[in-house]
């Protein structure tokens, strides 16, 4: 395993480090999201990708037993703590960041663009320990830019993630298009994304 992204990182460089979460269980759809093909690609693949085109540094959390398609040159990193909860993931980050802001995506997120990442990245998050997306009064929490002093407060790793991270006191980035927070969690979610994945291609 490689140094963690942020290890040796000069307090003048403060450039966010990417992290996709991946270690979700994916009941509801039967199998790890991440090797969920879409459009005949994994569906981890597309967020990634978004991701790599603005940020130098991306990394993959996961767990122990979470399938993942062949991520050639992605670090990916291993979560210690056992318990499957979205807080897990954002707390790993922001302790291999090594002091920097993460910018989160979630695995299941397939029409992020590398546009509202590149906007997250450069969002002013001024004294809140975190920047989330959010689109006509709905919130996405795990899209989001996540400052160093978000670790502390995000404490637990069981409960609704959305009052969990509400409670820390977050700014948000609105975007105007519901699709880009289109989050795929059942076989009807992966047939909707491939009929908007169709439909853009045409």
């Amino acid at each position: 395993m490689s140094d963690p992204p942020g290890e040796g990182v000069s307090e003048e460089t403060r450039d966010p480090i990417g992290a996709i979460l991946a270690g979700g269980l994916g009941r509801r759809i039967g199998g790890a999201k991440a090797v969920v093909q879409l459009g005949g690609r994994p569906l981890i693949t597309y967020p990634l990708a978004s991701m790599q085109a603005v940020l130098a540094e991306v990394m993959v959390l996961t767990k122990a037993d979470t399938k993942l398609p062949n991520l050639r040159g992605v670090t990916v990193w291993v979560e210690a703590d056992p318990r499957r909860h979205p807080l897990v993931g954002l707390r790993e980050a922001l302790s291999l960041a090594g002091g920097r802001p993460v910018v989160v995506c979630a695995a299941d997120l397939p029409f992020v663009t590398a546009e509202l990442i590149g906007r997250l990245a450069a969002a002013e998050a001024a004294d809140a320990p975190a920047v989330l997306t959010r689109c006509r009064d709905v919130i996405q929490p795990l899209l989001g830019l996540y400052m160093p002093a978000a670790a502390p407060r995000l404490s637990g790793g069981e409960g609704r993630l959305l009052d969990a991270v509400a409670a820390i006191g977050p700014r948000y980035l609105d975007v105007d298009d519901p699709q880009l927070l289109f989050n795929v969690n059942a076989p009807e979610d992966l047939l909707q994304a491939a009929a908007l994945l169709d439909a853009s291609r045409t």
